[in-house]
């Protein structure tokens, strides 16, 4: 197949019209060169803004791709992102988002450092640099999929121009840029997906009435549990993310804060109903009677490409390539704010608060800078040379529901809580996790629940919330055990290991402004610490 000019050249005006309103954003951090100014805009951002943002964030490329995805192999009822992730933020919009927005945290992890101390923080950050940086290589390679089978284009490169455009554009403006561009990227993606959708429903290969008895789809009975499960991990691991904090805190307000969370919930639900639209297409198509020449039907290997697929041949090829800029859109709006995530933490809470805490404002920039391209060039390697990424983002997935929701709710809303609760908390969970096996990756379960599925290797018992439950309960209990044998003295302070029962006060520098957090345990020692 030969390579499709026209489309190679409406993409590339696309990607230069990103880079220029990148770098034209930007130039808002140029004029104050400091670490809160890439991380947090200066929490300058309006309600138009942060709505937008918001929505990106969660509307990337794993977002629309699943859409279609599930409801064409499975139907409807199986598209459980689009409904988790709405309740996701109206929870967040209404619980965590308001609570740490008006402690002027710089970082989801903060409260965490301020509470447990930065070292035992620094343990929570582990699912969640993994998560951010598989994400990020995944909608990498998804978006790369998707180029070579619309344009024929090699995969390959299509991922190394994307990511590095999202590069380039993140290290001139850090979070000022990362922003604006989610605005006209997100205005792609709604008007594209928009465009797109009616055009492969009426396709002449398209018949409809060959799934008005299944497009609804069906929940065995065997499966409602597992299916409550990954709903739960939807609604409830969609909240600690760091790229959904980072807009959050970003806020000029408490209150733009929680209704940007709550309005781009509903934005996100209305967005994934053109690609559940082009996945039931794609369900209710004869592929014999389109240019496709793949095997029929569609593998389970290949379902990944439903909207690709639906692009290429159930639309003109104008309206095709109007989809490339809605994937490509939706792919660098996920990437920039994976990538800028998870250097913002690394800058922030492991390299300022414990590598190089005199570190100055002009030197934390640019490790910020360089992380970027660091987590850019390691998501696109990763994009490129593996083949289980989805899979090991579904993982870290699950840890992010299993492990870090509990401890963030926790960390906010139970001030009994302490560091030796939430290090058993956190690595009872992690091991129950991986024993309960992921068969995206080919891990066997050496842990098997009620009703295991043994001829599938399918947990059917709800297990990942079961390990959040567990987890939880251990943070409580052996929170509250240590609290009760340190505070009335059956154990000597000296073995208090972990320095919970001292007063810590972190120094936060917010711009031009200066905020003091205090965590006070009854103790005879102040640490103070500068982030």
């Amino acid at each position: 197949m030969s390579v499709n000019i026209p489309g190679i050249v409406s993409v590339a005006l696309f990607y230069v019209a990103i880079l220029i309103l990148g770098v034209i954003a930007g130039r808002k951090t140029s004029k104050n060169s400091s670490k809160n100014a890439l991380l947090v805009a200066d929490r300058s951002l309006n309600l138009f803004v942060s709505v937008f943002t918001v929505t990106a964030t969660l509307v990337g490329g794993g977002y629309i791709n699943g859409s279609a995805e599930s409801a064409a192999y499975s139907g409807l009822v199986w598209t459980q992102a689009p409904i988790g992730y709405c309740l996701s933020l109206i929870v967040g919009a209404f619980c965590h988002i308001p609570k740490m927005r008006s402690e002027n945290y710089v970082t989801m992890f903060d409260p965490f450092q301020l509470k447990y101390g930065k070292k035992v923080g620094a343990i929570l950050f582990i699912p969640q640099i993994l998560g951010d940086l598989f994400w990020t290589a995944a909608v990498l390679a998804a978006l790369g999929a998707t180029i070579s089978i619309i344009l024929s284009l090699d995969a390959t490169v299509s991922i190394v121009v994307s990511s590095a455009v999202a590069v380039i554009y993140t290290v001139f403006g850090g979070l000022y840029s990362v922003a604006y561009t989610d605005v006209l990227q997100l205005i792609f993606i709604a008007v594209g997906l928009i465009i797109a959708f009616p055009f492969s429903l009426s396709h002449p290969a398209v018949d409809l009435s060959t799934i008005q008895n299944s497009w609804l789809g069906t929940v065995p009975t065997s499966s409602i549990a597992s299916y409550i499960d990954t709903l739960l991990l939807c609604v409830l691991g969609g909240l600690p993310w760091q790229s959904l904090f980072q807009r959050s805190l970003a806020c000029k307000t408490v209150s733009i804060a929680k209704w940007s969370a709550f309005l781009s919930g509903f934005f996100s639900l209305f967005l994934a109903i053109p690609p559940i639209m082009m996945g039931l297409a794609a369900k209710a198509t004869d592929w014999n009677s389109t240019d496709y020449k793949g095997p029929i039907p569609i593998p389970d290997d290949q379902r990944i490409y439903i909207l690709p697929l639906a692009l290429s041949y159930l639309t003109p090829l104008p309206v095709g390539i109007i989809g490339i800029g809605v994937v490509s859109a939706a792919v660098m709006s996920s990437a920039d704010s994976c990538i800028l995530s998870t250097s913002s933490v690394f800058t922030k809470n492991i390299y300022s608060d414990i590598i190089r805490p005199k570190a100055s404002e002009r030197e934390l920039v640019w490790v910020l800078r360089i992380s970027v391209v660091v987590v850019g060039v390691m998501g696109t390697i990763i994009a490129i040379s593996a083949t289980t990424i989805y899979g090991l983002y579904v993982l870290c997935s699950d840890l992010m529901y299993v492990t870090l929701f509990p401890q963030l709710t926790l960390v906010l809303w139970m001030p009994s809580c302490n560091a030796y609760g939430c290090v058993a908390g956190f690595f009872l969970s992690f091991i129950l996790r991986l024993l309960c096996g992921e068969p995206v990756l080919g891990v066997p379960a050496a842990l098997r629940f009620p009703y295991y599925d043994v001829e599938n290797n399918v947990q059917l018992f709800p297990f990942r919330t079961f390990c959040m439950l567990l987890g939880t309960l251990t943070i409580v209990v052996v929170s509250m055990a240590t609290n009760y044998v340190f505070l009335s003295k059956k154990v000597p302070a000296k073995y208090d290991f972990l320095k919970c029962y001292k007063q810590r006060t972190i120094r936060m520098h917010i711009s031009d402004e200066q905020v003091d957090h205090t965590y006070v345990v009854p103790g005879d020692k102040t640490e103070t610490a500068n982030i």
